[in-house]
């Protein structure tokens, strides 16, 4: 059918709880529609639609599409090229990992769905990829629920050409879905640039399957959220402040039932150790070296990072590995201060440890998540601190204690290469980070230039 038999309607917002735009066209007669998320995508679509019609292509009476876009539509959709890019990425992903690439892969499976009839519900949809198609075993290694199933296959059905985000249109408009949360405003800068990440790791592959000639999300000029770097000074706790929250954890749920007392070690080893809570809670005796004087040691060799079973390979909430981006066998020596072994001696004769050797567990004994020591954490929060500094970001996560423990460490004068050592940072990572909780630089650099502006006078 000549292009002159075409009529083209302009954009319209469908008057829907969930915001969608429509493109309306008529080619000899027939009506075509095509329906999109956001109105970039919607305006971008029917640019292609005049494009080919001024430029005189014949459309399909069938599709309504114009001959280089039936050519298009004919290509693999997106959504059956991201459970191909999972499946090759999920082996070799720590369950964390596995989490990102999954929150990501459902953002952009989202944005690009287009208009079919027997739509479900959203919420269904975002479920069914959530926990079920974006997850190894997939979807068709598994019996799914019939509602699930259903979704499924309308988002296979409904799913735009992985070819379109070659057209550098749509592959901005997809970035700029990432930009926001369900609710319309604005995502967290850090989840942005890590669902980006994704999704241009996703056209890696894609260029490797020889999809596209090179990665087409690369070359677009789009301005990036800013994610801030540094520690934030005011949840550094100061020596005295930190050893006020750890006695206060000590009276968190009472004596006799521990629910603190049997914590304490752990965030002292946060504090005075410098852990990472998953290396903390993977700790074992074989580990510690705890003389009756003086300076002891840890060996971290393991981590005990708290995750969904969806996403461990042994199904247990709690994944097993080695140091964070380290190989799986490399340990770390860490020096650790008397006040810290003194602590960690008394834990050991009041609870001993579980029967694979580590020191802290939960209530039952088990592998304590990171849910039960927040908790902890925020109620001895409340019991150590005043009003005022209890409602500031002051230690406000467990993890803070890392953060005061490093900043501490550069403040008293130590190697920054030995402080990264022991933190298992990179030193650039470490001054980077932490350059705005290292006091009296500016003292001393404020100092020398007034002695060389002296030299001149």
């Amino acid at each position: 059918m000549k292009s002159l038999d075409v009529k083209l309607w302009g954009v319209r917002k469908r008057n829907t709880k969930k915001s969608s735009y429509d493109v309306r066209w008529i080619v000899a007669g027939n009506v075509f529609s095509e329906q999109f998320r956001t109105k970039g995508l919607a305006d971008h679509y029917r640019s292609k639609l005049l494009r080919a019609a001024h430029g005189g292509e014949e459309f399909d009476t069938v599709t309504g599409l114009p001959d280089s876009m039936v050519e298009k539509a004919a290509s693999m959709s997106w959504y059956a090229f991201a459970l191909k890019y999972l499946a090759m990425k999920w082996p070799h992903a720590a369950p964390n990992t596995r989490s990102g690439i999954n929150e990501s892969l459902t953002a952009v499976t989202l944005a690009l769905l287009g208009d079919r009839p027997g739509q479900p519900p959203e919420e269904l949809i975002r479920r069914a990829l959530r926990n079920w198609a974006f997850v190894l075993p997939g979807p068709g290694d598994r019996e799914l629920p019939s509602d699930v199933a259903n979704a499924l296959h309308w988002v296979s059905k409904a799913s735009r050409p992985l070819s379109d985000l070659g057209d550098a249109g749509i592959a901005r408009a997809v970035l700029d879905s990432l930009k926001l949360k369900l609710d319309g405003t604005a995502a967290a800068s850090e989840t942005v640039q890590r669902k980006r990440r994704t999704l241009v790791n996703a056209l890696h592959y894609a260029v490797d399957l020889g999809e596209f000639k090179e990665n087409p999300v690369t070359g677009i000029r789009w301005k990036k959220p800013k994610v801030a770097e540094g520690v934030d000074p005011r949840v550094v706790a100061n020596p005295e402040q930190a050893r006020s929250l750890l006695t206060a954890v000590s009276y968190v749920g009472g004596y006799g039932r521990a629910r603190g007392r049997r914590l304490v070690g752990l965030f002292a080893c946060m504090y005075y150790g410098a852990f990472r809570p998953a290396e903390a809670v993977g700790i074992t005796d074989a580990d510690l070296k705890l003389p009756e004087v003086g300076w002891g040691t840890a060996l971290l060799n393991r981590t005990r990072p708290s995750v969904g079973k969806q996403w461990t390979d042994s199904g247990e909430t709690h994944d097993d590995r080695g140091l964070k981006n380290r190989p799986s066998e490399e340990v770390r020596l860490v020096p650790i201060p008397p006040q810290l072994v003194a602590i960690l001696r008394e834990h050991l004769d009041t609870f001993g440890t579980a029967e694979d050797g580590r020191l802290f567990t939960n209530e039952r004994g088990g592998v304590v998540g990171s849910s039960t020591y927040y908790r902890v954490w925020q109620e001895a929060r409340a019991l150590a601190l005043p009003p005022a500094a209890v409602a500031s970001p002051l230690a406000a996560r467990p993890y803070d204690l890392r953060h005061s423990a490093l900043s501490t460490w550069l403040n008293s004068g130590v190697d920054a290469t030995e402080v990264a050592e022991r933190a298992g940072n990179s030193v650039e990572v470490l001054l980077s980070r932490y350059a705005k909780c290292i006091d009296g630089r500016q003292e001393v650099a404020n100092r020398k230039i007034e002695e060389l502006l002296h030299e001149y006078e």
